[in-house]
């Protein structure tokens, strides 16, 4: 059955904790009614940290919220595609969500991914660079103050100063000059700075590629990366009015404002969103 598009669907107000005009006509319900109506050609797109899990002080101790992966599991059979797209490693990603079927994962901002549990594959342009990487994470960990977390991901290195907030102006300081030096692109983050290859991916590329030929696609995210993904999915809804696009924000402390001003709804965090994603689960079976 052909989907409505969004200029017929009915206008309510929005789940939108920022208050802001949403940039589609959909609220939670329409929105999720319009995606039964072609479930099969929609894709889901999730990042992970202060998404699917809530955000610790260890960034390796971090787990999917509660009733995530029953409602992933759920949904994955009943739409087109589930991808999480994420700064984590592919590896790092599959310890958590290799045991289900059908998942896409993009890994280190698409600069890797593996699709339905497949082989991790490695963006060519990147791999010259893991040496660079590898001496980075080890400069740091000798010259950043105490208190700073290295975190090296192979492709790209993550400062984190989250137990310490004092010394985000020192460890911004010093990733930016060695950005400069090395000829590095820095991304930065709730708490954290991370560098990483010259290398063109993102997530706005991610999600450009991955819905060329779908009806529609959901995006949530919670940190600044993430609105890249928001734009491309704008762009796909500009150049295609059929195509539903819905931007979905997860609440936080750090970057909630800047990521729920770029969305259309709001959901107030990780644990929120488990309940959601059930509840949509539900609706689309």
């Amino acid at each position: 059955m052909s989907g409505p598009s969004r200029g017929t669907l009915t206008r309510v107000p929005p789940l939108n904790l920022g208050n802001q005009e949403p940039k589609s006509p959909l609220d939670a319900a329409h929105a999720w009614a319009a995606t039964a109506e072609r479930a099969g050609e929609y894709v889901l797109f999730f990042d992970f940290d202060g998404t699917l899990a809530p955000v610790d002080d260890d960034p390796n101790a971090v787990k999917p919220a509660p009733k995530v992966l029953a409602a992933l599991e759920a949904l994955a059979p009943v739409v087109r595609r589930v991808a999480i797209v994420s700064a984590r490693p592919v590896e790092f990603l599959r310890d958590h969500f290799g045991g289900l079927v059908g998942i896409d994962l993009y890994g280190l901002y698409g600069l890797e991914h593996s699709h339905s549990g497949g082989e991790t594959v490695t963006e060519p342009a990147a791999l010259p660079w893991v040496p660079t990487m590898a001496e980075l994470a080890d400069l740091a960990r000798a010259e950043l103050p105490p208190g700073t977390l290295v975190e090296f991901k192979r492709l790209s290195v993550a400062l984190h100063y989250r137990t310490a907030p004092h010394l985000a102006e020192a460890v911004e300081s010093w990733g930016r000059a060695q950005a400069d030096r090395l000829g590095l692109r820095v991304q930065a983050g709730r708490m954290v700075l991370e560098l990483k290859p010259p290398v063109d991916r993102d997530k706005g590329m991610v999600i450009d590629e991955a819905v060329r030929s779908a009806a529609g696609a959901w995006y949530f995210g919670d940190d600044v990366s993430d609105i890249k993904a928001f734009t491309a999915l704008r762009a796909r809804a500009a150049a295609d009015p059929e195509f539903v696009g819905v931007c979905v924000a997860v609440a936080n402390p750090e970057t909630g404002q800047e990521v729920a001003r770029a969305a259309d709804l709001t959901i107030d965090s990780p644990s929120a969103l488990g309940d959601f994603l059930s509840d949509a689960a539900a609706r689309l079976r």
